[in-house]
């Protein structure tokens, strides 16, 4: 059984948690900051769990995470 290559762009956005689960940063901080509201800007900021419907894929393209 060859190696599995890993997804080098999914590396850098997820990390795996202690319990197995991956852990995303939330979309929309980059630019355009201007028209956000300061609570949205503030709960950007925090990193989130990422979905069970997505999990399955992300850890096929992620093997040795």
């Amino acid at each position: 059984m060859p190696k599995l290559k890993t997804s080098k762009a999914a590396a850098k956005r997820f990390k795996k948690t202690g319990t197995g689960k991956l852990k995303r940063m939330k979309a929309g901080k980059q630019h355009i900051l201007t028209k956000k509201s300061t609570k949205t800007k503030r709960n950007l900021r925090k990193a989130t769990i990422m979905d069970k419907t997505n999990e399955k894929n992300m850890k096929k393209i992620l093997p040795y995470l």
